[in-house]
């Protein structure tokens, strides 16, 4: 299988899972385990695709995002520069921890660590939706800034690999009150500093060893990853308005069972 059909396989699975609460980082593992796409460039290359993903964010925020839109009055604009505020003070803890211990995760960065997280996350997302409550925030002009450092702490979960950035967002803002679309609306925002800061840091160790046909790699990498997740936020919005998280959670189950199956008994 030639390098180019790995990206674009990467990149597909990247802008579908990136935004899901299933682990976009778990199944970059296992696809890159059963693709063969390994060494120092590849696991460079799954944190910078995530770029993609960023950019579908900003593309389909954009005006919601922009604090010095013409068509927003005073107060709109006071209301979206407050939102970048609460996300920057949840990005904090993560920058923090991942400056701390960055380094000393890549032990946890095999199969057996995804798979027991894929599954003890989709129970954790079951029980959840059983016992779900009214929820008291409604916008997150209505989130408070604790609110929001206590998602960022929770977001910090997401280091270990399987968790899932978006799972451990998601279910933190619900756990803490929100409804399921401020939940998730402000899991993407997040996640824009949170993967702009994993991306860039990543080139700063890696990106002097990138080769021009590596480069290229990653251009396509970026384009499919952020084509593929424009259509999964759109899907996935449309769809909590109407079901809930269970699917997901049974899902990451029914992964996580089969990959330690795999894994434990057939590899």
């Amino acid at each position: 299988m030639s390098d180019i059909i790995k990206v674009i396989i990467l990149s597909i699975v990247e802008g579908i899972t990136e935004f899901l609460p299933i682990s976009s980082t778990g199944h970059l593992i296992l696809v890159n385990h059963w693709i063969e796409f390994k060494g120092e460039f590849a696991n460079a290359f799954d944190v910078i695709i995530q770029f993609g993903a960023i950019l579908s964010v900003v593309c389909l925020y954009f005006n919601k995002l922009n604090p010095f839109s013409k068509r927003k009055t005073i107060r709109q604009k006071r209301d979206t520069i407050k939102l970048w505020m609460k996300v920057i003070v949840a990005f904090i803890p993560a920058v923090v921890l991942g400056l701390l211990i960055g380094d000393y995760l890549d032990r946890l960065f095999n199969p057996t660590v995804v798979a027991t997280t894929l599954f003890i996350g989709g129970i954790v997302i079951i029980l959840l939706e059983k016992r779900r409550k009214f929820s008291r925030i409604n916008s997150i002009q209505e989130m408070t800034f604790k609110t929001a450092f206590v998602i960022g702490l929770i977001q910090c979960l997401a280091m270990v690999p399987g968790t899932s950035r978006s799972a451990a967002t998601i279910i933190g803002a619900m756990l803490l009150g929100a409804n399921r679309q401020v939940a998730a609306e402000f899991s993407f925002f997040l996640a824009i500093p949170t993967m702009a800061g994993a991306t860039a840091y990543s080139l700063m160790k890696k990106g002097i060893h990138i080769t021009s046909d590596q480069w290229m790699l990653l251009f396509i990498g970026v384009v499919v990853s952020f084509v593929v997740a424009l259509a999964v936020i759109a899907f996935f919005m449309r769809y909590i308005r109407r079901k809930d998280f269970k699917v997901f959670g049974y899902y990451r189950i029914i992964l996580g069972a089969l990959i330690l199956a795999y894994f434990n008994f057939m590899s």
